[in-house]
């Protein structure tokens, strides 16, 4: 009796990490549990809602040898699919540490992923792939609010992929800092869908309309010093700065492990470049984040 009582308190104690993949069909969900698989978790793919809740108990047991797992569920599994929120839900009052990734491309890209394997979509196995896409987008948009992650791999090769898992998701988990992404693009390409905060830097000095500077980027010194002329930029990052200073710590707070801030100008190549290296050089003081900078548009 007292056996079977000490285990059930060893059950009860027991913190298992778990990562809950999910999102687009031609998203990268292979390629997501594979960086997984790599980095040591206990992976599980194609999984009904149903099992997971199962599959974390058994991880809980004494003897399990199982302390991170992730897997994936997604419009594979039918009808069951739709209960997963709900097995969310009671996975968190198990006691089990549940984080979702949600991966997620445009359009355009998961058409051409579809046309280069000449794969079926799940939810259009007879019909045109674009109604397969949008349906699934609708089906999803209430997982993708509640995910903890979200990756837009529109633009992300396989091996671009793993590699951000590992640091913004992996590496967090292993260090307990929140993963901070400094990520720049053109409006004129169209915004990010991933990031959790948008910074527009158009109304700093513009170095495009200078024929010298124009194939330069934010990377080199005379187009940082023309961004960052004036008061305009030291106002700008005077008030940014205590703000961040604020955020971090409150989302640390709120349970957020993640936090993607994206900077946008018009090209993607002069203003948000600068801005963002400035806050990667001030950001990266911090004992607090784990800072990385992605320039999408600077090609």
């Amino acid at each position: 009796m007292a056996d079977n009582e000490q285990q059930g308190s060893e059950a009860r104690e027991k913190q298992v990490q778990m990562v809950v993949i999910t999102g687009h069909s031609g998203a990268g969900k292979s390629e997501a549990i594979a960086a997984f698989e790599d980095n040591g978790y206990f992976c599980v793919d194609n999984l009904p809602p149903q099992m997971i809740g199962a599959l974390g108990e058994m991880f809980r047991l004494p003897g399990s040898g199982v302390e991170r797992a992730a897997v994936v569920s997604d419009v594979r599994s039918g009808e069951y699919f739709d209960e997963l929120l709900q097995v969310l839900d009671s996975l968190e009052t198990d006691g089990l540490k549940v984080s979702v990734l949600f991966l997620e491309a445009n359009e355009e890209i998961l058409m051409d992923r579809y046309k280069e394997t000449r794969r079926r979509h799940p939810l259009a196995p007879e019909g045109r792939i674009l109604d397969g896409i949008r349906a699934e987008r609708d089906m999803l948009a209430p997982l993708r609010a509640r995910a903890d992650f979200v990756i837009d791999t529109s633009a992300d090769t396989g091996a671009m992929l793993r590699r951000r898992i590992t640091e913004e998701i992996v590496a967090d988990a292993d260090e307990g800092r929140m993963a901070v992404t400094l990520l720049t693009f053109g409006f004129k390409n169209g915004p990010p869908r991933d990031s959790d905060l948008t910074l527009d830097v158009r109304f700093l000095p513009n170095p495009h309309y200078d024929a010298r500077m124009r194939p330069m980027t934010g990377l080199d010194e005379e187009v940082r010093e023309f961004v960052e002329a004036g008061t305009q930029a030291g106002e700008f990052y005077g008030r940014l700065m205590p703000l961040l200073d604020f955020l971090i710590p409150a989302y640390v707070a709120e349970g957020k492990s993640h936090l993607t801030i994206a900077i946008g100008c018009t090209g993607g190549r002069h203003r948000s470049v600068t801005v963002a290296e400035r806050l990667w050089r001030d950001l990266s003081k911090r004992d607090d984040v784990i800072v990385r900078v992605s320039h999408r548009d600077l090609v």
